[in-house]
């Protein structure tokens, strides 16, 4: 309890989300820059062997579990999915339930939920918990009690903006996106006072009628645009800068937003598929940088922004890494979103064939060859719509020098058909086959990555995709789960597999890790996806396969 009332006594939120110590894992990503990288030793790679089951909490439902645990003193925090059905505060040590949060949902929710009704986590600060709702809602809990606060609606969920990912506490207020890039909604962020659940700003991710950046979209297809903030920020104190990735323009054939090819003109389509940099105290955006302009495969731009310090011509720049959908690995100055580097960090890319270091757009392949039109097939497009990493979140590991990724290694085809705007409907505009695997007899696979030298280092092949998130420590190893439900423990310089545990149904959930009176504890979510292989065809029958459903959180640690 020490560390709660120090940290509910802390004024400023972002002393509650520090840097990850060996003790505590504060936030989603273990640290406002979400490296997922924890300083501890204990559990190393000559003892790994030895990681055995020390408690398991039963989540109560068996869709889609995404969430990270977070760590209150000696409280694990956590979710399941479905809206949360549950959020369970527990003792860390034993899993004993503290209390239990279970908010009505309205039925028929899922239907709003474009990628199961998943939850991905809790943010907290000064003696709140905060979760997101999918109902379109963020609600404050008690951290004590769980007794709920203040509730205040950020979206009508029946448009299709549901809220799965934990909000970002930045200076004096708490920060929440929401999905709706396949609804045809118009993206936002949106500034709650933590104490009251007040809008204190919101910003529009896709500019409005006669506002700077409208003219890149055609029309009025602005109105319902995408460019949804659906997944976690990152946050900067010393810049006062938050970070947040945008997801695709909608919908998907891009005809409706602009030029029916490669040759975009001003169709750029802002601020879609982008990362922005804005000031928590007032919302606005101080800059951006657009992963792909006029996105027509469905690449977004949400992935989770890392945090470094790199070297770049002789000196340390404090940068952001991103591993895109798009199948390029970006390195951005932090400060002023300067492109650095961006550089295919998967195996055949194809629907472009680099990113102009000057202008920082993708050199597209020549004669529209993988760019889907009205009516117009581009066949054998990789990586697919899922993208050369989905959501599932990388590492980084400064003692290596390395961040590890979990890839997927599939192709598509893509065509676009007309359609018309419908609320709370698809708005997609397209024909797609997503069963296409890549090159090389595998569809996914882990890989360690040198985000200076941009290359490879090491690789390990999965006969699947969609891998689970990544965690690495101190202690030289690197965790993460499978879609069969092996939770796995790798030598963090070779990629050799350590140790595994059988949880019993896939995990794409991150790991995280804490200490608590001397031990080292690792834990993770349990539990496969079940909308999403309904988009694959044969290979969603083989993610099926794989594993039954589930929703456990189990944790571990040496005997």
């Amino acid at each position: 309890m020490k560390l709660v009332l120090r940290i509910a006594a802390l004024t400023g939120a972002v002393l509650a989300a520090s840097a990850a110590s060996a003790q505590s894992w504060p936030v989603y990503g273990g640290d406002t820059g979400n490296t997922r990288f924890s300083p501890s030793t204990q559990i190393n790679t000559s003892n790994v062997k030895n990681l055995k089951v020390q408690w398991a909490l039963q989540l109560g439902t068996l869709r889609s579990q995404e969430s990270t645990p977070i760590l209150v003193g000696d409280t694990l925090l956590v979710t399941s999915s479905f809206g949360p059905k549950n959020t369970f505060a527990v003792n860390a040590k034993t899993g004993e339930v503290k209390w239990r949060y279970s908010p009505d949902i309205p039925k028929g929710i899922d239907q709003f939920a474009c990628c199961d009704v998943n939850n991905r986590g809790v943010s907290f600060a000064d003696g709140r918990v905060f979760v997101g709702r999918l109902d379109g809602n963020v609600a404050a809990l008690d951290i004590k009690t769980g007794k709920e606060l203040w509730v205040t609606k950020v979206v009508d969920y029946t448009q299709g903006s549901v809220i799965t990912s934990p909000p970002t506490v930045a200076g004096k207020v708490v920060i929440t996106g929401y999905g709706g890039g396949e609804y045809g909604a118009r993206g936002s962020l949106v500034g709650l006072d933590p104490a009251t659940g007040k809008e204190v700003w919101r910003t529009w991710t896709v500019p409005g009628a006669g506002e700077k950046g409208s003219e890149t979209w055609k029309g009025d297809s602005n109105k319902n645009g995408g460019a949804a903030a659906w997944n976690i920020g990152s946050y900067d104190p010393k810049l006062n800068l938050v970070y947040y990735g945008t997801s695709n323009p909608s919908p998907w054939s891009a005809v409706v937003r602009g030029n029916d090819s490669s040759n975009i003109g001003p169709y750029t389509n802002l601020y879609s598929a982008s990362v922005l940099a804005i000031n928590p105290d007032d919302g606005k955006i101080v800059w951006h940088y657009q992963f792909t302009p006029h996105d027509a495969w469905d690449y977004d731009g949400v992935n989770e922004l890392v945090f470094a310090d790199l070297p770049i011509e002789g000196k340390k720049v404090p940068v952001i890494m991103q591993a895109n959908r798009n199948g390029f690995f970006y390195v951005l100055d932090r400060a002023n979103g300067k492109l650095l580097s961006a550089k295919q960090f998967v195996d055949g890319v194809n629907w472009a064939t680099g990113v102009d270091m000057k202008t920082g757009m993708p050199i597209e392949a020549p004669g529209n060859a993988k760019r889907p039109g009205m009516g117009r097939k581009a066949s054998n497009v990789c990586p697919n719509l899922i993208g050369a990493k989905n959501w599932m979140p990388m590492s980084w590991d400064a003692q290596t020098g390395l961040v590890y990724i979990p890839t997927i290694n599939l192709c598509m085809d893509m065509e676009g058909i007309a359609g018309d705007y419908k609320r709370g409907q698809f708005f997609l505009n397209v024909n797609f086959d997503l069963a296409k695997q890549g090159a090389g007899g595998y569809m996914g696979g882990v890989k360690a990555w040198d985000p200076v030298k941009q290359q490879t280092v090491w690789m390990n092949k999965d006969d699947l995709f969609y891998s689970g998130g990544m965690l690495s420590t101190a202690g030289g190893v690197v965790f993460h789960g499978d879609l069969k439900g092996m939770f796995k423990a790798l030598d963090a310089k070779t990629g050799k597999e350590l140790w595994h545990f059988n949880t019993g149904s896939g995990v794409t959930a991150a790991p995280m890790t804490y200490t608590l009176d001397g031990k080292q504890y690792v834990a993770v979510v349990s539990g496969r996806t079940l909308s999403i292989p309904a988009f694959f065809g044969p290979l969603g029958e083989k993610m099926v396969d794989a594993s039954p459903e589930g929703g456990a959180l189990f944790v571990f640690a040496l005997n």
